[in-house]
């Protein structure tokens, strides 16, 4: 009799930015065997990994695991709340923000041996507007980004960043009212995020303090800001410190809702979506079991720069003079950008 747990293994072929095949073949190869009979299916239309995730969950299956990006996860992870079949995560995103929240590592030969060692532990998730998210969700800019960023060819930090920085030049913060336990409060705001995890990915740390076990969410608003503080904004982002900044405003709750002018664009892990004026965020306590480390006893805090993400994001190999190049590039790009944006806020002074 086979004593073994099924597992299935889905991938994304297309998403992120890393080749597929290499990643299949060691999975095949590595795979531990003594303890799982393993099943790779690729998926073939949007959707489709929430369907296969779905007829696991009916079927009893065991342990599903994503391969891929934030969104393929969130795809597969949503087809497993509320149900015995845990999932896995070997990521191979963009951003992989749940993954690194997780200290699952990006490579995935280590990753893989996460998944041999199948110790689970059950995480909350969150709602916007009936949407699930495992990260973060949220209006403002972050959102407006993502809609831009989805329809962008090139993928990848270095994308995501350049319509970043190219974007904020002329992206205009608007008010809004979050209405929480206490009553309601008003914010002109250049984003509202909420956290059920503590970064977007690429270890952005927009909600710092933010647990997957505590059964809350961390809300961050960024109030208008001048380009005087985009380099300490931009520090504090990436060294888990933004909510010490005076432009930042926090608050902790289960259930929020965003009141604003009018319908516009939000985001879930990164996904946006146009939605009503008024949405609606919650969390859901200890309702999907995934596969990861035990919690480290101590935060792990790591070095955070520019250069450090993109020599992270391609699987930790040297930094190659095309590499460097692009970083040069991407700080000359910052430096225009800032001077542009000097000049926009100060129309008769010259360069």
């Amino acid at each position: 009799m086979d004593i073994r747990e099924d597992i299935i293994f889905i991938v994304n072929p297309i998403s992120g930015t890393q080749d597929k095949d290499g990643i299949l073949k060691y999975i095949q190869s590595n795979i531990d065997r003594n303890i799982y009979n393993p099943k790779i299916i690729k998926t073939e239309y949007a959707g489709h990994a929430y369907d296969i995730a779905r007829k696991a969950v009916e079927e009893k299956i065991s342990f599903v695991v994503a391969i891929g990006g934030d969104g393929t996860i969130n795809e597969v992870g949503r087809a497993l709340v509320h149900s015995d079949t845990a999932l896995g995560i070997i990521p191979c995103g963009s951003g992989n923000g749940l993954a690194r929240h997780l200290h699952i590592p990006m490579n995935y030969h280590r990753a893989l041996d996460v998944i041999n060692k199948a110790y689970v532990r059950s995480i909350d998730y969150g709602k916007i507007a009936g949407h699930p998210f495992f990260c973060t969700c949220g209006v403002g800019f972050d959102a407006f980004v993502s809609l831009k960023f989805a329809g962008s060819k090139r993928r990848g930090l270095l994308t995501y960043l350049e319509n970043t920085l190219q974007e904020s030049l002329h992206y205009k913060p608007e008010t809004y009212e979050i209405e929480n336990s206490e009553g309601t409060v008003k914010y002109k705001a250049f984003l509202i995020a909420c956290g059920n995890a503590s970064q977007y990915g690429n270890n952005a740390y927009i909600t710092p303090q933010a647990s997957l076990s505590d059964g809350m969410m961390d809300i961050t608003v960024l109030e208008p800001f001048t380009v005087l503080d985009v380099p300490s904004l931009s520090f504090q982002l990436f060294t888990r410190t933004i909510d010490m900044n005076s432009r930042i405003k926090t608050m902790k709750d289960n259930r929020i809702v965003i009141h604003r002018a009018t319908e516009g664009v939000f985001h879930f892990d990164g996904d946006p979506m146009i939605g009503p004026k008024d949405l609606s965020v919650e969390i859901i306590p200890s309702a999907l079991k995934v596969i990861c480390p035990p919690k480290p006893k101590k935060n792990i805090y790591e070095p955070h720069n520019i250069l450090q993400h993109i020599t992270d994001f391609i699987e930790a190999k040297p930094v190659s003079a095309a590499i460097m190049e692009k970083h040069r590039r991407l700080l000359e790009m910052n430096r225009s950008i800032i001077r542009k944006l000097v000049n926009k806020n100060n129309p008769s002074e010259e360069e």
